[in-house]
């Protein structure tokens, strides 16, 4: 099983390394200690958190879709080039670009500080991962 030192586990979904704390004390993530003493969390309560924390997208909304990555942030850069534009969202650790027409940009309005949420459908994503050192304790998985 995956483990995270806390600070790690932080980083990923976007908390303090206080929350992580926090919950690991109050049993909301299943935690120990690795080899050297220092406290880490399971990769696998981890996800089921930040499961629990992502914006729910349900049959409240007005409009069904079919893409289900959202990305919401706000807009830190617009750049604009005859018919295209080019608008970039700090969306938590990440940042996100996306092109789109100058129609397309001036129809939502956007200016840099506004909130928007990237909706993301594609046919490929790539999904890395870090190798795992073997000299890691919380990093081996069974």
């Amino acid at each position: 099983m995956t483990h995270y030192r806390i600070s790690d586990a932080a980083r990923l979904i976007g908390v303090s390394d206080d929350t992580i704390r926090r919950w690991a004390a109050d049993g909301i993530l299943e935690s120990g200690t690795d080899d050297a003493g220092r406290r880490t969390v399971s990769g696998a309560s981890l996800a089921r958190r930040a499961l629990d924390l992502a914006p729910h997208t349900g049959d409240d909304e007005p409009v069904r879709r079919s893409a289900r990555n959202r990305f919401t942030g706000i807009v830190t850069a617009i750049e604009r080039s005859g018919i295209v534009a080019q608008v970039e969202l700090q969306c938590g650790p990440n940042r996100v670009v996306s092109l789109m027409t100058s129609e397309a940009l001036d129809d939502l309005e956007l200016e840099i500080g506004s909130r928007a949420t990237a909706i993301v459908k594609a046919t490929t994503v790539i999904i890395e991962a870090e190798r795992p050192d073997p000299r890691s304790p919380q990093r081996r998985t069974p």
